[in-house]
């Protein structure tokens, strides 16, 4: 069967993962066993998908990306260099809690800033956008403005990503948001 994806000579795709057509994988990144990447996304320079990842279509992972199991990554998402996800609450090297990971999601069109964490058990929604270093402890509600340590929300934006004024609506009056 021909692969109708791109993967750089460096990369390491496992049998059984499933890759949409027209994504490209990058230097050193390891897509695992099980894993299943969307159409047209582009998975950067050291990314691990783990076996029981899913990414959407038209994804964007930067470099330096774990996406560990349990994580769900919906259509048109971008993750920013260096975020992190994470799986379990308590983790211990010396016990296993493979049966305890959390299920996290991202949800249609969300952004993730660079290095920015993002507790396991987490949904961030749709179109909303996570600042750089932000540390997400709590789910974040659709189009919503949220940064810092611990994040909190300050405002809404647009699909494509303006904060909105104190109107509500989109400053640059965008093409996506008159749809």
């Amino acid at each position: 069967m021909k692969k109708n994806y791109f993967s750089h000579k460096t990369a390491c795709v496992d049998e059984n993962s499933i890759i949409g057509d027209g994504t490209k994988i990058w230097h050193f990144s390891h897509i695992m066993s099980g894993a299943i990447i969307g159409r047209n996304s582009s998975i950067g320079q050291n990314v691990n998908i783990a076996s029981t990842a899913i990414i959407g279509n038209n994804v964007k992972i930067q470099n330096n990306v774990s996406i560990f199991d349990g994580v769900i990554i919906e259509d048109k998402v971008f993750c920013g260099p260096s975020c992190v996800f994470t799986n379990v609450t308590n983790p211990r090297a010396f016990i296993s809690r493979k049966n305890e990971y959390k299920k996290t999601v991202i949800k249609k069109g969300a952004s993730i800033g660079a290095n920015a964490t993002i507790l396991c058990g987490i949904t961030i929604g749709k179109y909303s956008l996570i600042g750089a270093g932000s540390v997400v402890t709590k789910n974040i509600p659709e189009y919503s403005l949220a940064y810092g340590n611990p994040a909190r929300i300050f405002g809404k934006v647009c699909k494509c990503g303006c904060k909105l004024n104190e109107n509500r609506e989109c400053p640059q009056n965008c093409d996506c948001c008159n749809n």
